[in-house]
């Protein structure tokens, strides 16, 4: 009988350890990378982000998205900061562009890209980081260059 009853607690302790295991990379998953802009006006706005830190993410984009919830955008990520200039090419909603440098603060803001368009945007300031949001948010939450931004759940650095 103890043999029986060995071998069910090595059963039973195997098991909780399991799923503490994975009760763990739940948790550790389930934080959704966010990027919060606090305005000079004292207003907090938090955008749930999907992040392109490649190439390849990058220059896919937002591209083929036919619709954006109000509260999630696509946070770039580049390893240096530089003028960055992006374009719409295969993007069928309108977009803001919020240019931040490595100081996280707002130098720039390209509001309400013109779906579809190859033309390049840009604000004439480097960055190293691009939020893009739905086209007209910046604007109605009051975003503006000079506000600063935190980010949660991202590393602070794309990669070439």
């Amino acid at each position: 009988m103890p043999e029986k009853s060995n071998s069910m607690r090595r059963k039973f302790v195997c098991f909780l350890l399991l799923g503490l295991a994975m009760l763990r990379g739940v948790t550790a998953c389930g934080a959704e990378p966010r990027v919060t802009i606090a305005t000079q006006q004292g207003r907090t706005v938090t955008f749930n982000v999907e992040i392109a830190d490649s190439p390849a993410k990058r220059e896919m984009g937002l591209q083929y998205r036919r619709d954006l919830a109000s509260d999630h955008g696509m946070i770039f990520l580049f390893p240096d900061q530089s003028e960055q200039t992006f374009w719409m090419k295969n993007t069928p909603i309108p977009l803001d562009m919020i240019f931040i440098n490595r100081e996280l603060k707002i130098v720039g803001i390209v509001e309400e890209a013109v779906p579809f368009s190859l033309d390049p945007r840009s604000v004439g300031a480097r960055s190293q980081y691009v939020l893009e949001i739905n086209g007209g948010l910046a604007k109605r939450n009051g975003i503006r260059p000079g506000d600063n931004v935190s980010f949660e759940g991202i590393a602070s650095r794309g990669h070439d």
